[in-house]
Order: structure tokens, then C-alpha cells, then sequence
């Protein structure tokens, strides 16, 4: 909402990954940064497999040098014993190397690498809410693998029912 005055979130798409007591844990779906995978992979001494030259986005401006993947639930990668997270259907979740490994042998058509992530304290982001900072959306594989970046936040918004010339500065949930 315009309200919220972090520039790390104006216009962000934000994938809640967790939630609880101890705080909020997400990725920003649309901001990209000027690496690629290739790169990246180079640098880790892996050897990607896919386009070399899909960038790597920004999950949040927390970490930049951790690393992060979503990629969707209907392939067969051999993670070994990394742990994955289904986030909904069609989303899966992982922060390791072993999973990042099997993605880079084997890219499936849904994934994006991240580096870095959006972190909120025990309560901020409710209060947050509660002050109307943030609109809350359902997620779907669509927005987060078919959607380019620059336009995720209209289509996110568009399909809300919601005309972006319309926000103004509110208070409460909306």
C-alpha cells in the first residue's frame, strides 16, 4: 500500500514461506537482480544446465548472501535428504545447496533462484497489516513461475479486482 514507506517494498510481491510465532519469513517475487544463473552457478562450482542467462531475483533486502529456490511440485528431482516445503500446490520451497544441485543438473520449467529474503519480527508483520500497509492476496503458480516481474504487482492487483490508481493512504485490513 502506498503507506508503507520501505523502498525494499514498494510494489513487492511478497511469497509468505512461514509464519508463526517467532516471526514471518518470505521472498519477493518481483524484483530481479543483475546476475544470472550461470553466474551464480559458476561461482559455486556448479554446473547449470537451463538458460544461463535467466536472472536471479531479490527475495528481500535480509541475507543477500543466502540463496533460496521455489520451483513447482510436479518434478522429480533428486534432492537426497534436503528438506522441501510445498508451499501450495504447484510451489515448492527449499534453501540448500543439495537442492539447488539438483536443480542446476536438472532445471525444472517452474523454478526461480533468489538471493537474500524478507524477514519480519514476532508481530510486525500483523501490525503492519493492521495499519493497511499490506494488501493479502492468494498466491498461485502462475504469479510466482509465468509472471514477469515488472508486471507481477499490477496482475497480482488486477486480479483482486483492484485498479491501482485507486490505493490511497487507509488504515485497517483491507
Amino acid at each position: 500500500m502506498p503507506q508503507l514507506q520501505d523502498s525494499n517494498f514498494r510494489r513487492a510481491v511478497v511469497q509468505v514461506v512461514e509464519h508463526d510465532e517467532e516471526g514471518t519469513f518470505g521472498l519477493i517475487l518481483n524484483r530481479e537482480v543483475d546476475l544470472t544463473a550461470g553466474a551464480l552457478c559458476d561461482s559455486l562450482d556448479l554446473d547449470w544446465r537451463g538458460d544461463p542467462e535467466v536472472l536471479i531475483r531479490w527475495g528481500g533486502p535480509v541475507q543477500n548472501n543466502t540463496g533460496w529456490v521455489l520451483f513447482g511440485d510436479d518434478v522429480a528431482l533428486d534432492t537426497g535428504d534436503a528438506p522441501v516445503q510445498q508451499l501450495l500446490p504447484g510451489v515448492c520451497f527449499a534453501g540448500s545447496l543439495g537442492v539447488l544441485q539438483a536443480v542446476a543438473v536438472s532445471p525444472p520449467e517452474d523454478v526461480q533462484l533468489f538471493l537474500g529474503y524478507a524477514g519480519w519480527g514476532p508481530g510486525q508483520l500483523e501490525a503492519e497489516i493492521a495499519a493497511g500497509s499490506w494488501l493479502i492476496a492468494p498466491s498461485s503458480p502462475d504469479v510466482v513461475f509465468a509472471e514477469q516481474p515488472d508486471a507481477m504487482w499490477r496482475r497480482v492487483l488486477a486480479g483482486m479486482g483492484i485498479d491501482p490508481a485507486t490505493l490511497v493512504a487507509t488504515s485497517g485490513v483491507h
